[in-house]
């Protein structure tokens, strides 16, 4: 019957039957290739192959958007914000109103948001409870500065103290990934009286003139002189080339390592297993301390585990998070042993006038609140690796992906010319399928060293069925672009 033979079709004619919905005694069909001829994406197209799919509901209704003239917005954009920031896509979406994994307009079109304002919108767009925890603060006390106590940071000291292991337990707060990254190579340098910092090629820490020395992703790059850091690549020989970088390229002490469990800005890159855990052990060794930066990778996000560093089964000497910490709200923190946080108050009274303030802190409490109460760890898991097997169906399917790759909601579709070369699709192309998606209702990211990898990152109370409709919509997309390539 059809169940059992669409297993020995083309890619192509599986397409083919599911938007026929035939069924047949399905005769032997010989094999074919994915370049297949204009004639035939052409039929296929003519008979509705991919016919926008249809979205799930949503029991939400937005507001009427009542504010500036689209054209008005674009003006203003043009004439008076940064002209380094370019929007997606050809027409910048004007969004108006979020609702838990939905976002909404000027137009009121809804749109699935897979890409969490990237990795940032951890537990939905004006989460209920989140927006009730911020708006019982805004009515008590906004801001007192780190001088004077107040409840929510003490409160949310307390709970994000206990997710995290001996003897990661003292909490600086502030108010970006960025902050957090810049605090970390001063503790790396306070504790020990070094100066070197390692990352890794592919690497993002931040766009500070101190973190810009960390970031190692070819368009963050910049030609304005910034502080040093050197990198290594993982890829090839590994814990060779990690031995090979320690002992050529920087001094026999070094201050500290810098790496995210996943590269997420890179296009969702993973190490070998083991890999770290001896990366980790070899920097000890020349004095330097260990740096995980869970900016992308923690509150849940990957699933099996509350934190990134946690799936390499390595402990590190310091933590940075931001992003996910507060649901989009600015906030972010370094946590560290009591040993490294006495090393740099020996050193530097730090200060961070606007770090921690009690508006930030009754939201990060509340996020860590509904992780919890909606078990959306989990979620992350179920739905993240049920994700991560449809879009490797698509991988399977389709000769211009090259790779699905990832964990939990965190997962990247490298796309490629084709699987042989395994060059980079380019980005015009990369561009279009971009669009098409859009069009389709659904916002995904981009990045990778060519911007060739599509980054999936949904908010973590994402669900299958909206997962069902991401995929379908992206192989549409495909398929549309197949067809474009057959002309």
């Amino acid at each position: 019957g059809f169940a059992s033979c669409l297993g020995e079709m083309t890619p192509a004619w599986r397409h083919l039957l599911r938007a026929l919905h035939l069924e047949t005694s399905c005769p032997r069909i010989p094999k074919m290739r994915l370049s297949l001829s204009r004639a035939f994406w052409t039929s296929v197209t003519k008979l509705g192959l991919h016919t926008k799919p249809t979205m799930p509901p949503c029991d939400f209704t937005p507001e009427r958007y009542q504010s500036l003239a689209y054209n008005r917005v674009l003006d203003i954009n043009k004439q008076h914000l940064s002209p380094v920031l370019t929007a997606y896509f050809q027409e910048p979406l004007l969004l108006h109103q979020g609702h838990m994994e939905w976002l909404f307009d000027h137009e009121g079109n809804r749109y699935l948001d897979f890409f969490s304002g990237i990795v940032t919108i951890s537990v939905g767009h004006c989460h209920p409870k989140v927006n009730a925890a911020a708006q019982k603060q805004l009515g008590r006390l906004w801001h007192t500065s780190p001088v004077f106590f107040n409840p929510p940071i003490h409160e949310y000291a307390e709970k994000l103290s206990a997710l995290l292991p001996e003897p990661l337990k003292v909490i600086f707060l502030m108010n970006s990934g960025s902050e957090a990254n810049d605090l970390a190579m001063l503790m790396a340098r306070a504790h020990s009286n070094n100066t070197d910092i390692i990352s890794f090629r592919g690497a993002y820490h931040g766009c500070s003139p101190y973190t810009l020395g960390l970031t190692n992703v070819g368009y963050y790059k910049t030609k304005i002189p910034i502080g040093s850091g050197y990198c290594c690549q993982a890829k090839d020989q590994y814990i060779e080339q990690f031995k090979d970088s320690l002992s050529t390229s920087v001094a026999k002490s070094i201050a500290g390592f810098f790496v995210e469990p996943i590269q997420g800005v890179n296009g969702v890159v993973q190490y070998p297993k083991g890999f770290l855990k001896e990366a980790f052990e070899l920097v000890r060794e020349q004095g330097g301390v260990c740096i995980s930066d869970e900016v992308q990778t923690g509150f849940g996000r990957l699933g099996s585990h509350f934190w990134g560093f946690q799936t390499h089964d390595v402990l590190p000497d310091i933590v940075t998070l931001a992003k996910g910490i507060a649901n989009g709200f600015p906030m972010a923190a370094v946590v560290t042993t009591p040993e490294i946080a006495k090393s740099l108050a020996k050193r530097l009274l730090y200060f961070n006038t606007f770090g921690g303030s009690p508006v930030a802190c009754a939201i990060g409490s509340a996020v860590l609140e509904v992780i919890k109460e909606e078990n959306l760890q989990e979620n992350s898991q179920e739905v993240g690796t049920y994700m991560l097997l449809e879009f490797a169906k698509l991988r399977d399917e389709f000769e211009i992906i090259g790779d699905v790759r990832g964990k939990g909601l965190m997962i990247g579709v490298e796309m490629v010319k084709d699987k042989m070369s395994r060059q980079p699709l380019p980005p015009e192309e990369v561009n279009e399928i971009h669009e098409d998606c859009k069009h389709m209702g659904l916002l995904i990211g981009k990045g990778g060293i060519f911007f060739q990898t599509f980054r999936i990152a949904p908010s973590m109370c994402i669900t299958k069925p909206e997962v069902d409709f991401a995929v379908e919509v992206f192989r549409s997309a495909l398929i549309q672009h197949m067809e474009r390539k057959a002309k």
